[in-house]
């Protein structure tokens, strides 16, 4: 395994949500380094100022201030230096068509946030151990898109 800790980016404005996350990357066998963006301009802004090492990870909310996940997905898609981005989209909610419009946009994967913690660190270890290599350059089945 890579001695390098996953350079993993989280985008969310609900701060609780924030918190849980970080605390279950705590208890993930998984060594990470977590930066967090509490809109999507400030992702953007992140994001355009990063040139070589982006994030193995992006963890990308829909509903945000000033500019929304699907906005931010859109430009990372359109971007050449930001195109391959792991996206993992963490939302609150579900709903079929609006996960087939972000498959159909190139985000990797799709996450309703769980209500319960160890089903957050479930499925955030989930999304680590896939093979981040093949996670870059393969988007994910439409049958495994939805990750629960």
């Amino acid at each position: 395994m890579n001695s390098r800790p996953l350079q993993l980016l989280l985008a969310d404005d609900d701060q609780d949500d924030c918190f849980l996350f970080e605390e279950a990357l705590n208890e993930i066998e998984v060594p990470t380094h977590l930066t967090m963006v509490n809109n999507g301009e400030q992702l953007m802004q992140l994001l355009a100022k990063t040139t070589d090492d982006l994030p193995d990870v992006l963890f990308l909310d829909l509903n945000m201030p000033r500019k929304n996940g699907f906005q931010c997905l859109d430009e990372i898609k359109q971007n050449e230096k930001l195109k391959n981005l792991l996206v993992v989209i963490f939302s609150t909610s579900f709903q079929e068509n609006i996960a087939d419009q972000l498959y159909k946009s190139g985000a990797q994967h799709y996450i309703c946030k769980p209500n319960n913690f160890a089903q957050l660190k479930k499925v955030i270890h989930q999304v680590l151990t896939l093979p981040v290599k093949a996670a870059h350059s393969i988007q994910s089945t439409k049958e495994n898109f939805v990750l629960a």
